[in-house]
């Protein structure tokens, strides 16, 4: 099934997404009951509020179904219980750390070896642990919009940045879950697009926390346009990702150069601390997902279309806010 959260007349609603794309059946307005008080609420429904919300898409009445048109699509979860966000494409680690020290090498008396220089020295290479256990850090869950709505450009950054993710939801709660049990507590999946004023970003992390404000501002945890359960997708590994901007074709790539993978990461966060139904996780930017990693950042008004196979497309416009 495809799962949508949208918002009607003042009220948010979870819905069915038909095979149109254009269509939801509103599925508290088949069945009023506490599993469909919202996509949290369905989530810890588990089976039994997936089982009833097939049935709804096939005997609801024609009166619960919602045009597109007709609402505002909002993140499929508004607000996350917790959102978690990985670093697990060597790829991406070795081209952004390689972008970042291109910037940096600009304000050196020779640019281009100091360059050469910072490559030489191994910065680029990932550390021991990256390789050893899934990295990731904890995103603000109040900053999540979905697709169609804008992204507003924080007035402290110059460089800003789009990073093509593939999101997932945690279906269950568990603790110390084996890898191998892992895959039967994924929920389903989603696009994310995890927002980066990059020039932030530079700044703060040589302190060796963070990221800070290059992660945090409003309308930077970029969430939909539904989520898609986890039957429908076997292979997530396998899918194509692509971004583009403006219409131009920027990155097209799978998560199959993951070096962890989904079932790594709930084995390693699990590890003595509980996982919580609702719990997204991102996968971490693929190869060439970012402009950063090219030197190619986002204009005012640019529109960025990332789209995953089998998925959707998420579809948001940069705007400076007056």
């Amino acid at each position: 099934m495809k799962l949508a959260t949208f918002e009607s007349a003042g009220r948010q609603r979870v819905g069915a997404v038909l095979d149109d794309l254009e269509t939801f059946v509103d599925l508290a307005a088949v069945a009023n009951e506490p599993g469909f008080a919202s996509m949290q609420a369905l989530i810890e429904g588990g089976e039994q509020s997936l089982a009833r919300a097939r049935q709804c898409v096939t005997q609801g009445p024609r009166s619960a179904l919602v045009k597109r048109r007709d609402v505002t699509l909002l993140s499929p979860v508004p607000v996350p219980i917790q959102i978690r966000d990985f670093l697990v494409c060597e790829k991406l680690f070795r081209q952004a750390r390689a972008a970042n020290l291109r910037v940096r090498s600009q304000s050196a008396p020779d640019p281009e070896a100091a360059y050469r220089t910072g490559i030489e020295s191994g910065i680029c290479d990932p550390p021991p642990v990256w390789f050893e256990q899934p990295i990731y850090f904890k995103a603000n869950r109040f900053t999540v919009i979905g697709t169609d709505i804008d992204i507003e450009w924080p007035r402290y950054s110059k460089l800003f940045d789009y990073e093509l993710e593939m999101g997932m939801f945690i279906g269950r709660t568990g603790r110390d879950i084996r890898r191998e049990d892992a895959r039967s507590y994924i929920f389903g999946y989603t696009v994310f697009n995890d927002m980066s004023a990059r020039d932030s970003m530079m700044k703060e992390m040589p302190v060796g926390l963070g990221p800070a404000k290059g992660k945090d501002f409003d309308t930077g945890n970029v969430i939909g346009p539904w989520i898609v359960t986890a039957d429908e997708i076997p292979d997530p590994y396998a899918l194509e990702m692509s971004v583009r901007i403006n219409g131009e074709f920027r990155s097209r790539g799978t998560l199959a150069e993951m070096h962890h993978k989904f079932e790594d990461m709930i084995a390693h966060v699990s590890e003595c601390e509980t996982l919580y139904a609702g719990e997204f996780f991102g996968s971490g930017t693929i190869g060439d997902g970012s402009g950063q990693e090219h030197g190619k950042y986002l204009e005012p008004n640019d529109l960025i279309e990332m789209e995953i196979e089998k998925i959707g497309v998420l579809r948001n416009r940069v705007v400076r806010p007056t």
